[in-house]
């Protein structure tokens, strides 16, 4: 089945937007080994010029939904997600870190909560809400002939909102293509994303502590949100082994798999970070280990009950087998129950060989998919 064979129209995008301050993946009803039943969606492509300046960039994207809308979904996320002391807090703290934020992120934000008539903390903290769940399956492979290729599914509950503000979008400097990412509206940071003719790379959410003490290490001790980070790499760094290196240096507001595809023979790595630096990189290796599935436990280690996906995603790569891997095959693979469930409310597929393959599509599981 090739991504857009089920693909239909989406309407003008309204609807809730909740953001969970902790995802649980529970246990699935079944474990088909073919792809299961998905009402796809094809998601907005839109445009940032990162030539404008970051408190105007976003908001063509922001002209694409309904803004009263949007806006009641943030304040509601931010007053209904977090403790009102913890409220409390974090405004003191941005308000004396305010102007030493990273740049050009606090910034965007700052333009998106003008664009809503909400104040910058809601806009600062809706941002770092969403760093510290993010459940996913991740996958890079080689082919026979030394094609890399990279593909996930992102996982996250409530779905329903997210899914109806899911974009693609293509980040323009110097007219060119820059990077391309996926993301939500509202949100500046980017999980999934593609540097053409360099690298892919998505994050999967790696044990966590409580999210407010994620904020406090971004924001006191200067560790940097993983989105923007990844976004940093996406615009900076001149390959895979440069992605490889930021990605394992960069100080971290929290635990994550950094998940990263290249362009030639054997680029393709997991990295387990904490958030000083790497605990281990797992690297792929054609003669031994031709693709790596990341889920969301160390690939060194037993999965908990809660994480389901990874022997099935394992399992479905074997078989497929090395000579017949390929971008529609991992689609496939991803949308076999469990690996898509019911959180999936996107799966991308992406080799930077080839950056015109990158293609996102937003899921709507059938109800067998628990």
């Amino acid at each position: 089945m090739r991504p857009g064979a089920a693909v239909v129209g989406w309407g003008r995008p309204l609807g809730l937007l909740l953001l969970p301050l902790l995802l649980w993946a529970g246990p699935a009803s079944r474990t088909a080994v073919t792809p299961a039943p998905s009402r796809d969606v094809v998601p907005q492509l839109l445009n940032v010029n990162l030539d404008d300046d970051p408190e105007q960039r976003w908001l063509p994207v922001l002209q694409r939904f309904d803004l009263e809308t949007l806006r009641e979904d943030v304040k509601n996320a931010v007053k209904e997600q977090i403790p009102r002391w913890v409220y409390i807090v974090i405004k003191e703290i941005i308000n004396d870190l305010d102007g030493l934020l990273l740049e050009p992120y606090a910034n965007e934000i700052r333009g998106i909560c003008n664009a809503l008539n909400i104040s910058f903390v809601d806009g600062i903290l809706f941002n770092l809400v969403y760093e510290s769940s993010v459940f996913c399956t991740s996958i890079v492979a080689q082919d026979t002939n030394g094609r890399i290729y990279h593909a996930r599914n992102l996982d996250y509950e409530p779905g329903d909102g997210l899914r109806k503000f899911t974009v693609d979008i293509q980040f323009i400097k110097n007219g060119q293509i820059a990077y391309t990412g996926t993301t939500f509206a509202g949100y500046v940071g980017i999980w999934t994303g593609q540097s053409p003719h360099k690298f892919t790379i998505s994050g999967n959410q790696r044990e966590k502590g409580f999210w407010w003490e994620n904020a406090v290490a971004a924001l006191v001790k200067r560790h940097l949100p993983i989105s923007w980070v990844f976004r940093n790499t996406l615009e900076e760094a001149q390959n895979f082994s440069d992605a490889v290196r930021r990605l394992s240096e960069t100080p971290l507001i929290t635990n994550v798999y950094c998940i990263i595809g290249g362009v030639s023979d054997q680029e393709g790595a997991v990295i387990s970070r904490n958030r000083v630096g790497p605990v281990d990189t797992w690297l792929l290796n054609p003669e031994t280990e031709w693709f790596l599935v990341q889920t969301n436990c160390d690939h060194w280690m037993p999965c908990p009950p809660r994480d389901h996906r990874r022997i099935p995603a394992m399992k479905a790569v074997k078989e497929t087998g090395q000579a017949n891997i390929n971008l529609d095959k991992l689609y496939e693979i991803l949308t076999i129950c469990p690996i898509l469930n019911q959180k999936t409310i996107y799966t991308t597929i992406m080799s930077a060989a080839d950056p015109d393959k990158y293609t996102t599509r937003i899921r709507n599981p059938n109800a067998l998919c628990e």
